[in-house]
């Protein structure tokens, strides 16, 4: 490389990277981690506490839904505007005040009096839990040179993967041994904690400052209030939707209708208006690199699998096998362990090894464990479990860390914001959409083998007339008198055959996401990344941004 004259600007830049003490990496990782984390965590362990709470607030079951709907949907209309935002007052100021105000939602939420006062707070709680994720990715991606970039997003995986699976066995810990006010004040202490760390050890590099600093005067000049209009009107109605629809029938509730018309039209309008934007509020146009649009719709893909099982395997656990809480939480951990140890390792062999082949055995290996639980029966015992999450937990280790690095390998550093808003959206929207489709999905199925089942318990069937004696024998034997037991026969074989429906429906459930993990595979031609000319990029774009 031929040798530049340095201008005032570079000169004035390198000075202050002198005078400044080096980065430590690994500190910086530990602060960001703490606020990722526990976002990560409240968006699924108040899932176990609804119960208490309910009772607490006197909700209605419909009513209290509105706790998780309130905090999904705050989120998502931040991720995207995190680059917007923290253009306007600095990215590590903007991870410092999304804190404040996560914990401060937290505080509150403890001490909530009503419904709607929690449904409030956890709005709050939500505003702050969105720009936490996708700052932290970009704040890795600029703190780790280009051969570690596998490792910091093998980092950052820990952190947004371990939520939900933490979530749940933690939130039933708290609620068994403690009160349900506990699973928001546990923050608290984790976040200031966080909180001074990030104040003390990270610091936002000089290029992006810069750069944030410029591109600022010209947002402000031409703020995009139209854009961003659209989009919180669009997301809001998405997301209701999504949370909602499955509760309300659908298509058969004028509201949830209203709500997928609207958030068509104001999401058409808003990609519109940002291609179109001087100074567009969401920067669309990165979706023109083939590598970020693969790597981003692999993402939500995994996530809504992800989510999906998170959802089934719990349920099918405590409706079906009678586990309660705690033991369906600590029936996951294998899963959880596995991704832990599998997540650093693949996190070196990212440059080593190609992205593709790392992402395609991952889905290979999850739908593995996807065939094998749609194997599960009302004897399946803990082994059979913990050997299906086993393949799932090496599944998803090694498919989100290539992919959160290969997806970004192509983006500035200076729009690294930008993409990890865009990308972190894309994985809450997609999990979402996971949650919706396979919940919905349970139910039909069900139905459809409880008709199938009853199809053959006719008065004409021997076999079914059998079984119904059995059943009249059965509770005799519990201490029925004949005629009782007679009555009661087939209001039993009626919830026998319900049941034998569920399992039916959870076993199609696990081998339909496999299948649809699997027809993922093609967009894997799209994850080919030239490693050199991605080392060499990010320095090149560096001496732009400072120059």
């Amino acid at each position: 490389m031929s040798t530049v004259a340095l201008s005032p600007p570079l000169r004035l830049v390198e000075a202050t990277q002198a005078e400044r003490a080096p980065v430590n990496k690994w500190l910086v990782t530990l602060s960001v981690s703490f606020g990722t984390l526990m976002g990560a965590i409240d968006a699924s362990i108040v899932n176990v506490a609804l119960t208490h709470i309910r009772g607490s607030v006197g909700a209605t079951l419909e009513e209290i839904t509105w706790i998780s709907t309130g905090f999904v949907v705050a989120t998502v209309l931040v991720m995207p505007l995190t680059a917007f935002l923290g253009r306007l007052v600095g990215q590590k100021r903007l991870y410092m005040i999304s804190l404040v105000v996560f914990l401060a939602g937290s505080a509150l939420c403890g001490m909530a009096w009503s419904l709607w006062s929690l449904v409030f707070f956890r709005v709050i709680q939500g505003f702050g839990a969105g720009a936490l994720q996708p700052t932290e990715q970009a704040i890795l991606r600029q703190t780790f040179p280009p051969k570690e970039q596998g490792m910091a997003m093998a980092l950052f995986a820990m952190a947004v993967m371990l939520g939900p699976a933490f979530g749940p066995t933690l939130g039933g810990i708290l609620v068994d041994n403690a009160s349900w006010p506990w699973i928001f004040y546990i923050n608290i202490p984790v976040g200031l904690l966080g909180l001074v760390m990030v104040w003390r050890f990270v610091h936002e590099p000089e290029d992006i400052r810069s750069a944030n600093a410029l591109a600022a005067a010209e947002q402000k000049k031409n703020i995009d209030w139209q854009g961003i209009a659209l989009l919180s009107v669009g997301l809001a109605a998405l997301q209701y939707f999504l949370e909602e629809g499955d509760k309300n029938s659908w298509f058969d509730s004028r509201l949830i209708t209203f709500c997928l018309i609207l958030a068509g039209l104001a999401l058409a309008a808003f990609v519109m208006r940002e291609l179109s934007a001087k100074v567009p509020a969401v920067n669309l146009k990165l979706f023109k690199d083939p590598v970020f649009a693969s790597g981003t719709l692999i993402g939500s893909v995994m996530f809504a699998m992800l989510m999906a099982n998170l959802f089934l395997l719990p349920v099918f656990m405590q409706e079906l096998l009678g586990f309660d809480a705690t033991q369906s939480g600590v029936s996951l951990m294998p899963r959880t362990l596995v991704m832990m140890a599998v997540v650093p390792i693949v996190g070196r062999l990212y440059n080593i090894v190609s992205p593709r082949i790392l992402v395609g055995i991952g889905v290979v290996a999850f739908s593995v464990g996807a065939y094998q639980m749609s194997h599960f029966t009302l004897d399946t015992g803990t082994a059979q479990i913990v050997a299906s999450l086993v393949w799932q937990g090496v599944g998803f280790g090694m498919i989100f860390v290539p992919l959160t690095t290969v997806a970004l390998s192509n983006i500035e550093r200076a729009k690294l914001t930008d993409a990890t808003g865009l990308n972190s959206l894309f994985r809450q929207v997609g999990g979402s959409i996971g949650l919706a489709i396979f919940a919905t999905l349970l139910g039909r199925s069900a139905t459809q083998a409880r008709a199938s089942i009853g199809a053959h318990l006719s008065v004409t069937n021997p076999d079914a007339l059998m079984r119904l004696q059995q059943v009249e024998q059965g509770l005799i034997g519990r201490g029925l008198d004949a005629a009782s037991a007679h009555l009661a026969a087939p209001a039993a074989l009626a919830g026998q055959v319900a049941q034998q429906a569920m399992v039916l429906s959870f076993e199609k459930m696990f081998l339909l996401a496999g299948v649809c993990f699997m027809a993922i595979l093609p967009l894997l031609l799209f994850l080919k990344v030239d490693r050199s000319a991605e080392s060499g990029g990010s320095q090149k774009s560096d001496v732009h941004l400072e120059m």
